[in-house]
C-alpha cells in the first residue's frame, strides 16, 4: 500500500474514534461518490452523503445545504490534533455566532461551521484560493456575516512535508 494511502486511512479511522460523540450526529461526506457510498471501510452505523463534483468549496457548500437542519460543523480528515473538545467548542460558538472557523497553521482552515437556518449564503466559498495561505482570509467574506468566531489553530496534512512535521 502507498504510504500516503495508509496514513489517510488510518488517520480517518482515528479521527472517527476521536470525534464521535452523543452530543452531535456524525455524518460522512465521502468521495468518490459511488465508491465512497458503497465502501465497507466506513463504519456501517454512520450516515454518508456524497460530496459531488467541484472544488473543495463547492463540495463544502453542498454539505451545508444538504445536511439535516441545525448547526453544521465540517472538519477535514487530515487533522491529527483534533479532539472532541474542539468540536464541542465550535458548536458552542455557533450558539453565539453565525459562523465558526478553525484556522490552520498554513493560512487555511481545518474546520468550518455555520448556524442554520437560514440557508448558507449564496456564493459561500466562491473565489477562494484553495491550498494557499489565503484560503481562510478569502473564505471569511463569503459567509456574509460579522459574527464569526474562531476555535484553536491546528495543523493539517496537505503534503509529505506536513506529514514529516507531525511525525517529529
Amino acid at each position: 500500500m502507498i504510504p500516503a494511502v495508509w496514513w489517510a486511512r488510518h488517520q480517518a479511522f482515528r479521527l472517527l474514534q476521536e470525534v464521535r460523540d452523543p452530543r452531535w450526529q456524525t455524518l460522512l461526506s465521502v468521495a468518490p461518490d459511488r465508491a465512497g457510498m458503497l465502501s465497507r471501510f466506513w463504519p456501517p452505523d454512520l450516515g454518508r452523503m456524497p460530496q459531488g463534483k467541484g472544488d473543495i468549496g463547492m463540495r463544502m457548500a453542498r454539505v451545508f445545504r444538504q445536511a439535516p437542519p441545525g448547526p453544521v460543523v465540517i472538519v477535514g480528515s487530515d487533522i491529527p490534533g483534533i479532539r472532541r473538545a474542539h468540536i464541542a467548542c465550535a458548536f458552542a460558538e455557533l450558539g453565539r455566532n453565525r459562523a465558526v472557523f478553525g484556522p490552520a497553521e498554513d493560512g487555511g482552515f481545518w474546520l468550518a461551521g455555520l448556524k442554520r437556518p437560514p440557508a448558507p449564503p449564496a456564493g459561500l466559498f466562491l473565489g477562494v484560493r484553495w491550498s494557499t495561505p489565503f484560503a481562510l482570509a478569502d473564505s471569511l467574506p463569503t459567509v456574509h456575516s460579522d459574527r464569526i468566531a474562531f476555535v484553536s489553530m491546528l495543523c493539517d496534512v496537505d503534503t509529505s512535508a506536513d506529514l514529516a512535521q507531525i511525525d517529529r
